[in-house]
């Protein structure tokens, strides 16, 4: 590929010209965007010609919430997503282990069971034949496994589903790979991202997820391949006791390889599992109400720590409990370091499923960025999901308030906690379009922003061009397969003006049929991915 491009004939999503129908990418920038008429003009003898034929251009997608090693295992293990009961689980895990000297599995949900019965230790092992065996729920805070893995490490003998440190113990026995062995898990996953359109994912790593040494490893090879795999921005979950710690921490990692001390460092679980910490027992288990994991004095220790070393702290909190051990932390750091200093911070958090008004407004005044999933509501909302089945139908209606929190003034981004969702960025789009909560919907355009520029200004990324296009932005973009465009919000009375042309609003694939299929990625000018036939 030359070092100047002209891309025309399709259709290019930039609010600079948002009738714009070509591009011009020149030494890994994006040098001009325009219409048909001046690109014909400006054709010449050094360009590579790409004729789109009704493609849509769009920056990259920034993922905010990953987890990249999993995710090449769910690519490379046992795939249970598609699993409808227990024994197809154990009809699976039979099949897999006849080719595989243990079973690593991802995926299933026995909220969508008849009966919701989970197998037991004693069925794995007869399944596997005696081969080890560990399969992790869809949420990946709790798992199953065989008797073998748990006499290995010691685990109850009597535990039929693990949560807590025994899952912590059986997910990072199953991470323990060569160098070689990690990085090809990785690569894989890298590679899986930009086939679907990402230029960029932000890697949650904790020590009770995937340690140390997986995150150095993800960091050396997004170094050393960043020419041919998307960005990886990394968050490590390691409380801070003090500023001094916190510089530590980030520092041990080497100059610029962890942005901030947040992401999966857990205040509580999921609901899935039963862990997010509730203000009253789960619907469905009415002697379990979740777990805490962080206490609001620790949380502000580390908050406080953070904000004085000038880090973007933060944690994972799904359940109302946890949120108000979050808000109680945030008012102890404010009067420790002052709310305005707190403000400014780039503190962030993740997940955030069961935000109450009160919740949405403190968040807001301290200035908190929240990075959430919208798939997860499309997976486990509505009535008769699993949702419902943990909180109750009437909690479960008012889950995963996005849109209020946006119109709140937070910053909002969005992730797919790969391999929790998948990795699909028009899915995620069309689910915040779509909530089962209808006066939290965004639009297609809001939604867009915060799976793409939202996801940078969310990691404090210093350019201000990342995240779209024009003159001088960085030629971080995807090529869709042409489709169907429109704009789209909520409000139907919106809709039936703003596609009129004359509105100005630059156009996004209609949803409601499926998801475009991604031809090419390219970071700074670099092609990541390619299907895109010239």
């Amino acid at each position: 590929m030359s070092e100047i491009s002209l891309y025309r004939n399709g259709f290019i999503y930039s609010t600079v010209d948002p009738y714009a129908t070509a591009m011009i990418v020149e030494n890994g920038q994006v040098a001009w965007i325009g219409g048909e008429a001046a690109a014909e003009s400006l054709k010449d003898s050094r360009m590579t010609v790409i004729d789109l034929d009704g493609a849509l251009i769009t920056p990259a997608f920034v993922d905010s919430h990953v987890h990249v090693t999993e995710t090449g295992q769910a690519l490379t293990g046992l795939d249970l997503s598609k699993a409808e009961s227990a024994e197809a689980v154990l009809e699976a895990v039979a099949a897999h282990a006849e080719t595989n000297d243990r079973v690593v599995g991802h995926g299933w949900d026995e909220s969508r069971w008849a009966g919701h019965r989970v197998p037991t230790p004693q069925e794995l092992e007869r399944a596997s034949g005696g081969k080890e065996v560990y399969l992790t729920r869809v949420d990946a805070h709790s798992g199953i496994a065989n008797e073998s893995l748990q006499n290995r490490l010691g685990l109850s003998a009597d535990a039929d589903r693990l949560t807590g440190e025994q899952h912590v113990a059986a997910r990072q026995s199953v991470n323990e790979l060569s160098a070689s062995g990690l990085q090809l898990l990785q690569r894989k996953a890298l590679e899986h991202f930009a086939s679907r359109g990402y230029g960029a994912v932000v890697e949650n790593a904790a020590p009770h997820i995937s340690g140390r040494a997986d995150l150095e490893s993800l960091a050396a090879l997004a170094n050393a391949e960043q020419d041919s795999l998307p960005t990886v921005y990394s968050l490590w979950g390691e409380l801070a006791r003090d500023e001094a710690h916190a510089r530590e921490l980030v520092g041990s990692f080497g100059p610029g390889v962890v942005r901030g001390l947040a992401g999966d460092l857990r205040i509580d679980g999921s609901l899935g599992s039963r862990t997010a910490a509730l203000n009253a027992p789960y619907a469905d288990a009415a002697a379990e109400s979740g777990q805490l994991y962080l206490s609001a004095d620790d949380a502000a220790a580390h908050l406080v720590a953070c904000t004085l070393a000038g880090i973007p702290g933060g944690f994972h909190v799904i359940g109302e409990r946890g949120l108000d051990t979050v808000v109680e932390a945030l008012e102890r750091a404010a009067a420790v370091v002052g709310a305005d200093r707190l403000r400014g911070a780039g503190h962030r958090l993740e997940h955030v499923e069961m935000a109450s008004d009160a919740h949405i407004q403190a968040l807001a005044a301290f200035g908190i960025t929240v990075s959430v999933q919208p798939l997860f509501d499309q997976h486990w909302g509505g009535s008769g999901g699993m949702y419902a089945q943990r909180v109750g139908e009437q909690r479960a209606e008012t889950m995963n308030r996005f849109g209020t929190m946006l119109a709140a003034g937070i910053p909002v981004t969005f992730g797919s906690d790969s391999p929790v969702t998948e990795a699909n960025p028009w899915r995620t789009v069309a689910a915040a379009f779509s909530l089962n909560h209808a006066a939290a919907r965004l639009s297609a355009k809001a939604a867009f922003i915060a799976h793409t520029r939202a996801g940078y200004r969310a990691i404090r990324e210093a350019s201000p061009f990342l995240g779209q296009l024009g003159p001088s932005a960085p030629a971080t973009f995807a090529v869709w397969e042409p489709w169907e465009l429109s704009v789209q919000t909520p409000d139907e009375r919106v809709s039936a003006w703003s596609t009129d042309t004359r509105a100005g609003t630059p156009l996004l694939p209609t949803l409601d049929s499926g998801s475009p299929q991604c031809l090419r990625t390219v970071k700074d000018g670099n092609i990541l991915f390619d299907q895109l036939s010239n």
